[in-house]
């Protein structure tokens, strides 16, 4: 990865409290677990922010490289990379997901 892709990915982690690098947008996700890590933010009515992967591919490829993770979605709460689409939503079920809002002082719907 080039340093300005990373340069680019650290800015928009460093920049926002919560950040998910997706496919798509959350009015009009390209991927089935985009749209359910989107889906779990809009119902805790937590404010995030999204980065749409499709947009660049050295972004695509460079958050993979950025968190040694494979897949997107990619989330990060308070600059800490969370997990993919199957660890956030066994968060979700669990209750985890809101306790690491509660811990990290973000707001959500309670």
């Amino acid at each position: 990865m080039d340093d300005q892709t990373k340069s680019l990915i650290q800015n928009h982690i460093d920049n926002n409290e919560v950040c998910l690098f997706m496919k798509g947008t959350p009015d009009a996700p390209q991927c089935g677990f985009s749209m359910a890590v989107t889906n779990m933010l809009k119902l805790l009515e937590v404010n995030f922010q999204s980065v749409n992967v499709l947009e660049d591919q050295n972004v695509r490829e460079g958050i993979k490289v950025f968190s040694d993770w494979p897949t997107i979605p990619q989330l990060y709460i308070k600059k800490e990379f969370v997990g993919g689409c199957d660890i956030i939503k066994e968060m979700y079920e669990n209750g985890e997901l809101k306790k690491v809002f509660d811990d990290k002082g973000i707001k959500y719907k309670k």
